[in-house]
């Protein structure tokens, strides 16, 4: 019998809304089982192709109180989340929140906690990078409330849309020669995404009690220069210069590579510093209860090769930028009335479009990424480094799809907060910024067969900062929204 399908299975999964997460889903409903997604917000499920499929259980792993029913009846519980690139104190959350769902599991009597985790080396124990060091404090926390664990413990994930992948691809396309820390001379396993998947699935038919750590890796161990040689290669690009030098620190290193990949510094310290540590897999056990698939496990060249080409017919079912937090429930929308929640400052701008409302629309769904914002790119990238230089995601993070967007996808240094095809697109700005900020944008049929664009800027100071910030902007948005509504119009005019 094959070991990923013996029998249907009630799943928890955490994590949904992230990057192995949106994967997993999929891949146990095509096995037969019947699955639940524990979510902060189900809003940001809604445009999944497999949101029909699930049950959705709303509640926050940090918060205890939440939890109730939602492990009702489950065999078992998937703990896909992490804190990374969040909050400073990540490792203290990571604690609580694990600590509170290895108590939920245990009071609903589930079979089985399946954690994905950090391959981290034994003979480094004592000089783990925090980020190693949260995910194996995690990994001794879920067992010890009672539930058995699987720990999957893995290196670099290779995939199209991980961060680890991110960071690769943009060093190595964007930098023919470099000087690099000498992490780039650290010995690595990386792993297909494909396999992680494999690997998740088939540990949910571990054998009752069966309470332990696996390392798991594809069968390539290299450098990470030889990974960047390799991806070179692959993609079709000259033989990179790559000169290691020892007195770039994690943190210098974190900044430079936070410079050059979409990767905002918050998330690329944490892997930074991680890969100063040899990560390879010191046992192969899992392959006992999981077998390698007939044609081997997936090699770098292989991953890499799908990887790319999945970007390429944008394919790209979740990227790293999806698990970014929303706002907390108490914040404000655009959508409350001007009264609530304090001062609301709006940038509103109209037009009349003789063009179809469809014509109009696909201007507006293809927005960011590539095709840009429609006004002044000079003022747009300039707002985007400087967000990278205080820590931001800036312009980089792109768009997951060039022509379709759906519910949390994130769009350069906003989120898709709502979108109603053909009407309306709301995004919510994920820049640092003194309060929060959106951006509406919107149509409508009018009488005289065109259409009636309307756009909205919003901004919800927070103290006297935002307002100052907001006072400080003003004079530039005339040039900026009113070009963006002013293009977009004319765009949509020249559509077949």
């Amino acid at each position: 019998m094959d070991p990923l399908q013996p029998g249907p299975l009630r799943c928890l999964v955490t994590g949904a809304t992230g990057y192995i997460g949106g994967r997993l889903v999929p891949e146990l409903l095509a096995r037969g089982h019947t699955v639940r997604c524990l979510v902060r917000d189900p809003g940001r499920l809604r445009d999944h192709p497999w949101r029909a499929r699930v049950e959705t259980a709303t509640g926050d792993v940090t918060r205890p109180e939440t939890l109730a029913g939602a492990f009702d009846d489950i065999d078992v519980a998937y703990y896909l989340v992490h804190s990374l690139g969040t909050k400073p104190s990540f490792e203290a959350t990571d604690r609580e929140a694990a600590r509170a769902f290895a108590a939920a599991a245990a009071a609903a009597g589930a079979a089985r906690i399946v954690y994905l985790g950090g391959l981290v080396p034994d003979y480094a124990a004592a000089d783990l990078s925090p980020h190693l060091r949260s995910r194996a404090e995690v990994g001794r926390m879920l067992p010890a409330g009672g539930v058995p664990t699987a720990e999957l413990r893995a290196a670099v994930i290779i995939g199209s849309g991980s961060a680890s992948f991110e960071m690769l691809r943009h060093l190595t396309e964007r930098l023919p020669a470099m000087v690099t820390p000498r992490w780039v001379s650290t010995r690595i396993q990386p792993i297909a995404v494909r396999d992680v998947l494999r690997y998740l699935v088939g540990a949910a038919h571990l054998p009752p009690g069966l309470n332990r750590t696996f390392d798991i890796g594809g069968p390539d161990v290299l450098t990470y220069e030889q990974m960047m040689q390799r991806y070179a290669r692959i993609a079709g690009l000259r033989r990179r210069l790559i000169l290691p030098v020892p007195v770039l620190t994690p943190r210098l290193s974190s900044l430079w590579v936070g410079l050059v990949t979409p990767v905002p510094g918050s998330i690329a310290r944490p892997l930074v510093e991680s890969l100063r540590h040899e990560v390879v897999c010191g046992e192969h056990d899992i392959a006992r209860w999981v077998p390698d698939p007939p044609t081997g496990l997936t090699g770098l060249d292989q991953a890499v090769t799908l990887a790319l080409r999945r970007i390429k017919d944008a394919d790209v079912a979740t990227r790293w930028s999806s698990a970014s937090s929303p706002g907390a429930p108490s914040d404000p929308l655009p959508t409350d009335p001007d009264w609530a929640g304090g001062s609301l400052y709006q940038d509103v701008r109209e037009r009349t479009v003789t063009a179809s409302p469809a014509a109009v629309w696909r201007v507006i769904e293809s927005i960011g990424g590539d095709n840009g914002w429609y006004s002044l790119p000079l003022a747009w990238a300039l707002r985007g480094w400087l967000d990278r230089a205080v820590g931001g995601v800036g312009l980089r993070r792109g768009r997951r799809d060039p022509t379709r967007l759906r519910v949390g996808d994130s769009l350069d240094f906003w989120r898709v907060e709502e979108i109603e095809p053909g009407r309306l697109l709301r995004l919510r700005a994920e820049m640092r910024l003194p309060g929060l900020a959106w951006l509406e944008l919107s149509v409508t049929p009018d009488d005289s067969h065109g259409t009636q664009y309307r756009q909205r800027a919003l901004f919800h100071p927070h103290g006297l900062a935002g307002h100052a910030y907001w006072r400080a902007v003003a004079p530039f948005h005339t040039a900026v929204f009113a070009g963006m509504a002013r293009n977009i119009a004319e765009r949509a005019r020249r559509q077949p």
